[in-house]
């Protein structure tokens, strides 16, 4: 008999478990908020309920079993773990069970079930916006009280993604980011948390019958504080075999405390200063592109298909063939891992503040040996923002390769060849770009040092006259930054190779340059277009260049 699936999410993120389901010969039924969702006419049918609406999607389930047969409920790349586990119970299907799926859900849950079981995580305590409205000396009570001291973590209770997460140094900063945090929350609620120190790391897994088989171990890549923007991950992680150990045995107690028995499991997890902390373990496979992508292309194991066949209530055979058993002994589940072949890196490319003009050498980029998907998120016309979370960034790219460097240095190649051209003139653009080059939040560029930065602004203008922009077209490197031409931006283009694109960029546009050859500018100063360099990369540059152009005709 053809099984049955309802699968919540109908976007990208689900694709992977569509075509498992498929593969599998599954009748699908898609659930989203969304009626124009990407996966929509993937789906036998599709049926347009909020994810947020837990109870309309446990009762249409119901409904489902009863009128056409139903066998299966799951999601992958979204948080609504809560919402299938309850579908699932509601149908008598095989899941986790509501209560650990919202204990998995609920980060002061989780917290409070963590310090029951003496599972490693940081110190933390619930807040609101009245806890925003405090004095300083109620706040100091409040943080004595809950054994917190700066630096903390302020993050919604119930969301994914980095949404209004948020690293603050004092009590100055901590008003402004628990608003944005309970801004985020579905529940008007957030968690304030000792913050961790040392790596972090993604582990995917299966439970079911009383075993953790960990699916994925990843080194995640977290900078731009005070948020935490993940710029890929690489897959499996570099981290030595005593670390990795440490971390599967805490996780393990982790999703045991969760009371976690029948289905996928993911955490981030961090090895501190003090041992392996639980950062958050979710009832779910991973978001972004880890579940998905990149740990099918290192190990060969099609993952969202053996989490598939749990939820359908079948044995993941291929799991209990490639598997391994790990060599650890007081865990409370026995552990197994099945083993990568090869690496795979996943990395994403931001922007500044603007409006896309032109998207330029994506074809070059997805071209390039080892890449293996390329996921552009900004098109032409599109606003874009230097990111303050996870859902922010501009685009993503996968690389395979048989080594852990070759996959990173195939991903950031691609990364850094592509370009999104902002719209000159743009007034976001223009405030980001003016900004001091030392502003800590959004960084410039290129970090330069403080006796550079004054050397720069104080450069004059050797134009006293109108120049004809043709001349500025193509450019030198300054000799103050010689010493810092390999220094790299963002998005890991160096100085020097700023330099290079700028001019093969204007080079290769003969139109352009017999516009410009007579048009002359006032406008153009030495200091702003290297401030604009320094401060947003090759799109400051070109920014200023072509408003500057802009501003003549």
């Amino acid at each position: 008999m053809k099984k049955h699936v309802l699968i919540l999410g109908a976007s990208l993120m689900q694709k992977p478990a569509i075509e498992a389901a498929r593969r599998l010969g599954c009748r699908i039924t898609l659930v989203d908020g969304n009626p124009n969702a990407l996966c929509r006419s993937s789906a036998d049918s599709f049926e347009l309920i909020d994810l947020k609406e837990t109870e309309k999607i446990a009762d249409f389930a119901l409904c489902l079993k009863r009128n056409e047969g139903l066998h299966g409920v799951f999601t992958a790349g979204t948080d609504f773990s809560y919402a299938v586990s309850r579908a699932a119970e509601s149908c008598a299907l095989p899941a986790h069970s509501s209560e650990a799926a919202l204990r998995a859900g609920d980060k002061v849950i989780m917290r409070s079930r963590f310090e029951k079981a003496g599972v490693p995580s940081p110190h933390f305590a619930e807040a609101d916006a009245q806890t925003a409205a405090l004095s300083s000396r109620a706040l100091g009570s409040f943080f004595k009280k809950h054994k917190l001291d700066f630096p903390l973590v302020v993050k919604p209770c119930d969301n994914m993604g980095a949404r209004g997460c948020r690293l603050v140094h004092s009590v100055d900063e901590f008003g402004s980011a628990l608003n944005d945090a309970v801004h985020y929350s579905k529940t008007s609620r957030a968690i304030v948390e000792e913050y961790m120190d040392g790596p972090e790391f993604s582990i995917d897994a299966l439970v079911f019958n009383g075993e953790l088989t960990v699916t994925g171990f990843a080194d995640r890549h977290i900078f731009f504080p005070p948020y935490f923007i993940e710029t890929g991950h690489t897959i499996p992680s570099k981290a030595a075999d005593a670390v990795k150990l440490q971390l599967f045995k805490t996780f393990a107690q982790g999703v045991y405390a969760l009371g976690l028995t029948c289905g996928a499991a993911k955490a981030d997890i961090k090895m501190t200063s003090k041992g392996p902390m639980v950062g958050e373990i979710a009832a779910r496979l991973s978001g972004g592109y880890m579940s998905g992508w990149t740990y099918p292309y290192a190990s060969d194991l099609n993952l969202t298909e053996q989490a598939l066949l749990l939820a359908l209530g079948e044995k993941p055979a291929e799991v209990l063939q490639k598997r391994v058993k790990i060599g650890i002994t007081d865990a409370p589940l026995e552990i197994f891992e099945v083993p990568c072949i090869r690496h795979c890196a996943e990395r994403a490319w931001i922007s500044a503040p603007g409006k896309v003009k032109e998207t330029l050498f994506f074809e070059t980029a997805e071209k390039l040996p080892g890449i293996r998907n390329f996921f552009p998120r900004a098109h032409i016309g599109d606003t874009v923002d230097f990111p303050h979370n996870n859902v922010e960034k501009a685009g993503n790219v996968l690389a395979v390769a048989p080594s852990y460097t070759e996959a990173s240095e195939c991903a950031a190649q691609a990364v850094k060849t592509v370009f999104l051209r902002l719209e000159e003139m743009n007034v976001a653009s223009g405030h980001f770009l003016f900004q001091d080059l030392d502003t800590p939040f959004p960084p410039s560029a290129f970090q330069l040092p403080a006796e550079v930065i004054n050397a720069l602004e104080n450069l004059q203008c050797p134009e006293q006259k109108p120049i004809c922009l043709a001349e500025k077209m193509r450019i030198k490197l300054l000799p103050l930054l010689e010493n810092y031409a390999d220094l790299t931006d963002w998005n890991g283009r160096s100085l020097r190779e700023t330099v290079d694109m700028y001019n093969e960029l204007y080079k290769k546009q003969n139109d352009f340059r017999k516009k410009t050859e007579n048009l002359y500018s006032e406008f153009f100063c030495e200091r702003e277009f290297w401030h604009c360099l320094i401060r947003g990369g090759l799109q400051g540059a070109v920014f200023y260049f072509d408003s500057r152009r802009a501003e003549c005709l």
